[in-house]
């Protein structure tokens, strides 16, 4: 398919980071295959994972579609722009069509994007996960690639004012060894297998992190286990229900 509107968009947002200085750290990049079709399976803890999560896939050539909301479409402006880099739109009360679209996409060799835990998670850890992505990867013969984010919280993250012009953020991309989930696997035991290898990568992204909190106020952005004022696991989920 023709991409006209992607690469402007990458180049547009790598020149923000150069400007903001942010330092992005990518490593494990020679896990995402330079072709064929791959789904990456990607942490969420702020607004602009999917920005830094496409990042991750830029080492190998790839540009990433991206499951999300389908309300995000009909935005006057997001939405030609998601739509022209042809990105997938969920409806969740009828999530089967776009979950077809995927493995179409997939079985036609593009890389697709999706967040397990649906929506960002609030306490900074890894949530449980939805086994979308398993399946989609089982279903169309293809690679599950694990990956964590930590950093993009700091610009932007549920509950919290945006700070897109912050300088000097670290952000860290990790990417952890390909999955290959068969059609005959339990998809139940590949999707614990999935969660504990993105909590492994985001733990060791948050431990080598270069920084850490100025001041008792700064403390918002650490998870509570990490000495953080974040939620809990289980505060997050009472939020996430309400």
């Amino acid at each position: 398919m023709a991409d006209l509107v992607y690469p402007p968009v990458i180049a547009a947002a790598r020149t923000m980071f150069r400007v903001l200085d942010n330092r992005i750290r990518v490593e494990g990049a020679e896990h995402i295959p330079r072709r064929g079709g791959a789904v990456i399976a990607c942490n969420h803890i702020s607004y602009l994972d999917f920005i830094f999560c496409g990042l991750g896939a830029r080492p190998a050539k790839r540009l990433t579609r991206f499951m999300a909301k389908k309300e995000i479409f009909e935005n006057r402006i997001a939405g030609p722009l998601m739509r022209g880099m042809h990105h997938i739109a969920v409806d969740r009360s009828a999530g089967q069509a776009s979950y077809a679209e995927a493995v179409a996409a997939l079985q036609a060799g593009e890389v697709v994007g999706v967040f397990p835990e649906a929506t960002i998670s609030q306490s900074f850890t890894v949530k449980e996960i939805k086994s979308g992505a398993v399946r989609m990867a089982a279903e169309a013969g293809v690679p599950l690639v694990p990956m964590a984010l930590w950093g993009t919280q700091r610009l932007w993250t549920k509950g919290r004012p945006k700070d897109l012009t912050r300088r000097h953020v670290p952000i860290s991309i990790l990417i952890g060894e390909p999955m290959h989930p068969a059609a005959e696997d339990d998809a139940d035991v590949l999707t614990k297998d999935l969660r504990t290898r993105m909590s492994a990568l985001l733990d060791r992204a948050q431990a080598e992190y270069p920084e850490r909190p100025a001041s008792d106020e700064e403390r918002w952005w650490l998870p509570a286990h990490l000495g953080g004022t974040a939620p809990t696991p289980a505060e997050a989920a009472e939020l996430d229900r309400r």
